[in-house]
């Protein structure tokens, strides 16, 4: 059972992401912007989220081009819930907020990093970040020199 993402603060003003193909769906994302992404066949990109400053990666979280057209123009991180098909803002009921400093693009238009001033934590199990369960690697890859 998937865990679900933290909800808009007022569920009255989530908007539901339209279907595909529904002319609702358009969003008020820059077209320039809109034509360099690829998204997933359920027209997400990947947002892998940093703190500003640090670099450290904070966790993962997916957008639409709303999403990151609201992100863009408003300066909170907001995101697309798999789970419950809705937008959310992250830190509208948790009060642990992302302030956007910057986004960037990848070389391939799938996935954009997003610099944030975070605070509080940034995972939703109360954890500083999300990657706090390392796996072990065994194999070794020789330098090269």
């Amino acid at each position: 059972m998937p865990v679900p993402d933290e909800p808009l603060a007022d569920p009255a003003t989530a908007r539901r992401r339209p279907a595909d193909g529904d002319p609702a769906r358009a969003s008020a994302l820059d077209p320039v912007i809109a034509a360099r992404l690829r998204r997933t066949a359920d027209g997400l990109v990947a947002a892998v989220v940093q703190r500003h400053g640090t670099g450290e990666v904070l966790m993962l979280a997916w957008m639409d081009d709303e999403a990151l057209h609201r992100t863009l123009t408003t300066g909170r991180a907001t995101y697309w819930s798999r789970s419950r098909q809705e937008y959310w803002v992250k830190g509208a009921t948790s009060g642990h907020h992302q302030y956007v400093r910057s986004v960037r693009l990848d070389c391939d238009g799938d996935a954009v990093l997003v610099a944030v001033e975070q605070v509080g934590a940034a995972c939703h199990t109360g954890a500083p970040n999300c990657f706090f369960d390392e796996l072990p690697v065994t194999g070794t890859a020789a330098e090269e020199s």
